[in-house]
């Protein structure tokens, strides 16, 4: 990375924690096997470090190994858990209800399912991101088998109320889905302690390696039974064929583990960068403001609103000295403005003038304050070339 650069991007990915590294390298050179390999001492060995993540991962999520099946991503986990769930218990019924914020992943995969019969709805949320949980109850119907509700919000760091969210689902005995994929390892997610049957999250958003995720998938109290997307050799308890990456899966697992002791102190420290560079931004450009809630949210992330600027514009102006972004990595092509803003109520300029700020593990005092300075710079001279603000002022 370049030491100049500050990286500010976090929940599009992490940097790989070095402890995870060192636990990872063995598996690309000495202990080369393949899990599923069972006659020589190489496939025994990849066999017991995939068992150790599975029990890492398991231990962070407070659920048992067996309810772990490992992934190429979050991506794929959602995919696996909307579309296995679905064809699965489309005879019991073919209602889902899900947010207007969710992941494009969840998104897409519900337009998916629409398409194969499914019916969708698609809950507004309020101005804070929050959905209102008697909108959530009233869409509840008695053909209703899956709701499915993002943990935390990747662009504005939004935390549901998750457990009063599990309370209606139980009440109703409709199953309930979540992509905790930015709010696992920043923030305990404990899903059966929830009532969330499925989650999906990803090791690269908590300083593990890209290519590797997982899907818990409640077997007990209730038994949620998926049918596979991918065929072919019947690996992962016959719900996800394919060689296991077992050098990623170590690293997951290593990842989980760090998560896991380091979590509760790490929340302070980011909080505390947070609001600090928040502190620095809101006092010093006027008419900006935090999107989403301020009281419920992730402890790295800020998105925030600088009145009569053109975010893609600030971005390219500050690309080479501070990494940031507008929305999600996932969408950051698309020249539309982000639907989650929008779904807060934001016109397409409040969302075209919003940034997010994500930090890490790795970000220190020291830049947290100079990008403090650059940003509240490149506003300032951001401002000076656009018309709209001049309407403004």
């Amino acid at each position: 990375m370049n030491e100049q650069m500050i990286y500010l991007d976090n929940n599009a990915t992490t940097a790989v924690d070095p402890r995870v590294v060192d636990q990872m390298l063995p598996f690309f050179y000495d202990l080369p096997g393949n899990a599923a390999s069972r006659t020589h001492a190489f496939g025994w060995q990849a066999e017991e470090a995939v068992k150790k993540a599975r029990r890492q991962v398991a231990h962070l999520l407070d659920v048992e190994e067996k309810e772990i099946v490992f992934t190429s991503g979050a991506t794929e986990a959602v995919n696996l858990a909307l579309k296995g769930f679905f064809e699965t218990y489309q005879t019991r019924g073919r209602h889902i209800i899900t947010l207007q914020t969710e992941h494009k992943a969840v998104l897409d995969c519900c337009k998916r399912l629409e398409r194969r019969g499914a019916e969708v709805t698609y809950l507004p949320v309020q101005q804070d991101g929050l959905v209102d949980l008697e909108v959530l109850k009233t869409n509840i119907r008695q053909d209703t088998i899956l709701v499915a509700v993002m943990w935390a919000n990747n662009e504005t760091g939004t935390i549901q109320q998750m457990t009063e969210i599990g309370a209606i689902c139980d009440q109703a005995g409709v199953f309930l889905f979540s992509d905790a994929t930015q709010a696992v390892g920043k923030i305990t997610t404990h899903p059966k302690e929830i009532g969330v049957h499925m989650l999906a999250c990803s090791a690269h958003k908590l300083y593990g390696p890209k290519g590797v995720g997982a899907l818990y998938v409640s077997q007990k109290n209730p038994i949620v039974k998926l049918a596979a997307q991918q065929d072919g050799g019947g690996h992962e308890r016959g719900r996800r064929s394919g060689t296991l990456n077992v050098p990623g899966i170590v690293g997951f697992g290593a990842a989980a583990a760090i998560a896991t002791e380091e979590k509760e102190e790490e929340t302070i420290q980011l909080s505390t960068l947070r609001d600090r560079i928040e502190q620095h931004l809101l006092n010093a450009i006027p008419q900006t403001e935090v999107n989403g809630s301020t009281s419920q949210r992730l402890p790295q992330v800020s998105n925030i609103r600088f009145a009569g600027i053109d975010t893609e514009q600030l971005l390219m102006m500050l690309s080479q000295q501070i990494a940031l972004s507008s929305g999600s990595a996932c969408t950051s092509a698309s020249m539309d403005p982000s639907h989650v803003l929008k779904a807060l109520g934001l016109s397409d300029e409040e969302a075209q003038s919003s940034i997010r700020i994500s930090l890490g593990r790795f970000n220190q005092l020291e830049e947290i304050d100079r990008a403090a300075e650059l940003l509240i710079e490149a506003v300032a001279a951001t401002r000076a070339m656009s018309p709209a603000w001049a309407k403004m002022s």
